[in-house]
């Protein structure tokens, strides 16, 4: 029958916040101080005699091998002259010494090992260590800025990017000499905000064909490889305008809890604050205020998720714990007062600037300017060469319409379709840098 294992060394476990022999009249902490303060002085003389110990231990072997040789040498008659001249009798007394002081001392040492007090510093030590790195990326699902990513399956090719396009001719000829490029779209009107949200994250966007023109080329931002604002707001309007205005913290939080990875992108809290513009513009104030507390909502979470470098999602329930305390949810209102002061003196803004670009991009008879004045690059007169177009290209023209211009110059032959086109470019009528 095997012999069990021996438990008899946790006996004598050492506690320094052990309580039982603390006397009432002193304080509790002091008296675990000064016990681990006792304990620590009494390891430290310990450990100093023990090395002492080996030390002496380790002369001795030195000196007992060097005995045990010479008196090797001299019983097998090999001894050298100054072998000859040591006392025998003396070397072996001496090493009979050596071995007796050698056993007291490892007695001493066992003593030590056997009446050590095992505590918390000396019960366990570390046998191997090891760290394993995860190699896929910690960030994948968010930004360094806190936002949410939106999931590979919505990753899609953004077809909103300003980018030079080449205008299809019927032939190669016609194609090596005119080329097309977006008209510059018509200014925003002062009179209608309602469609702040759309067009001020689209307004450079001309009309563009996704299959036309090459992909591209250069970095691609994180927001434009997943896909474009206006993507996103097409498939999430209703959610987002559900959001804007929704009141109560609880709906609010139940609300991101099941459409947080929607809600917690970047492009949600552009669409909020494009809203809370909009509203302010339109003199709803209320809404604004509602809009504007909700989106703080969410800059507050996605920077809170930035901090402790984890996905907004995860962070939900912790910010609205949190904001529920008196002293959050007092810090929170006044961010949010902060934020509702800024979209108003913008509003005032937005609208000024809105009105001088509206002036300033009045249109102007050109007709009513001097011939030298409206002349284009290569010297032509853009009055003079639009009454020459045929009535195909002007229409297109007119109706800045890509898919117009392109149809109207397959209507007519290829040498004079490049011909309009070079007249177009040297008046001005068309860019084609």
């Amino acid at each position: 029958m095997s012999k069990g294992f021996d438990y008899s060394k946790w006996d004598n476990i050492e506690l320094s916040d052990d309580e039982s022999d603390c006397h009432p009249n002193i304080e509790k902490e002091s008296w675990f101080r000064m016990k681990h303060r006792s304990r620590v002085e009494r390891e430290e003389k310990e450990e100093a005699d023990k090395k002492q110990i080996k030390e002496k231990m380790k002369s001795d072997d030195l000196r007992y091998k060097e005995l045990e040789l010479v008196l090797k040498r001299i019983a097998a008659g090999e001894g050298t002259e100054d072998d000859e001249l040591e006392d025998v009798d003396g070397m072996k007394h001496e090493a009979e010494q050596i071995l007796s002081r050698k056993a007291e001392l490892q007695a001493k040492l066992d003593n030590y090992e056997k009446h050590k007090k095992w505590n918390v510093d000396n019960l366990s030590h570390v046998v191997e260590e090891k760290t394993i790195i995860n190699s896929a990326n910690p960030n994948k699902e968010f930004n360094s800025d806190g936002y949410a990513l939106p999931a590979e399956s919505e990753v899609v090719t953004t077809t909103h990017q300003k980018e030079k396009t080449s205008a299809p001719a019927p032939n190669a000829n016609a194609n090596a000499n005119a080329k097309a490029n977006t008209p510059p779209p018509a200014p925003p009107s002062a009179t209608s905000t309602s469609s702040t949200k759309k067009s001020d994250a689209s307004a450079s966007v001309a009309v563009t064909e996704p299959k036309a023109g090459p992909a591209p080329v250069g970095p691609v931002s994180e927001s434009q490889a997943a896909y474009s604002y206006s993507d996103f707001v097409s498939k999430y309007e209703s959610l987002l305008e559900k959001f804007e205005t929704m009141e109560g913290m609880e709906t609010i939080k139940n609300f991101l809890i099941v459409n947080g990875s929607v809600m917690l992108q970047e492009h949600a809290s552009s669409y909020l604050l494009l809203a809370c513009l909009e509203f302010e513009m339109n003199g709803e104030r209320k809404k604004m205020e509602r809009c504007a507390r909700n989106s703080q909502v969410l800059t507050n979470i996605t920077e809170l998720a930035k901090s402790l470098k984890k996905h907004p999602g995860n962070v939900i329930q912790p910010f609205f714990y949190r904001v529920a305390e008196d002293q959050y949810e007092k810090g929170f209102q006044e961010g949010v007062d902060i934020f509702v002061a800024r979209i108003i003196k913008r509003a005032v803004e937005k609208k000024k600037e809105m009105e001088a670009e509206e002036q300033e991009t009045e249109e102007v008879d050109l007709s009513s300017l001097p011939v030298e004045d409206r002349l284009g690059p290569g010297g032509l007169d853009p009055v003079e060469v639009f009454e020459s177009l045929p009535k195909v290209l002007q229409e297109a023209f007119e109706s800045r319409d890509i898919p117009a211009l392109r149809k109207a110059l397959e209507s007519i032959p290829p040498a004079e379709a490049a011909m309009h086109m070079k007249r177009c470019e040297d008046s001005g009528l068309w860019n084609a840098a």
